[in-house]
C-alpha cells in the first residue's frame, strides 16, 4: 500500500511541475508593474504571478500561526 501512494505521490507532483512548466512557457509576454510609484522591471507574467503563489505560500502558514496562538490564549 505504501508504494501505491509513493507512486501516486509522484506522479500528482510530477503533474504539478508539468502544469507550471506549461504555464510559464504560454507566458512570456513581457510586462512591467507599477504601483505607486514604484515600477518594475520588464519581465515575463510568469515571473509575477510564480512570486506571488510563493509570497502567499509563505504568507499562509505565518497567518496560521498567529491565528492558532490567538484562539490559544483566549481559550484559557
Amino acid at each position: 500500500m505504501r508504494g501505491v501512494k509513493r507512486v501516486v505521490a509522484v506522479l500528482i507532483a510530477v503533474l504539478a511541475a508539468l502544469v507550471v512548466l506549461a504555464f510559464v512557457l504560454e507566458n512570456q509576454q513581457g510586462v512591467a508593474l507599477s504601483f505607486l510609484g514604484w515600477s518594475t522591471a520588464q519581465m515575463p507574467v510568469a515571473v509575477f504571478v510564480v512570486v506571488a503563489l510563493i509570497v502567499g505560500m509563505m504568507i499562509g502558514p505565518v497567518l496560521g500561526v498567529v491565528v492558532r496562538r490567538r484562539r490559544g490564549k483566549a481559550v484559557v
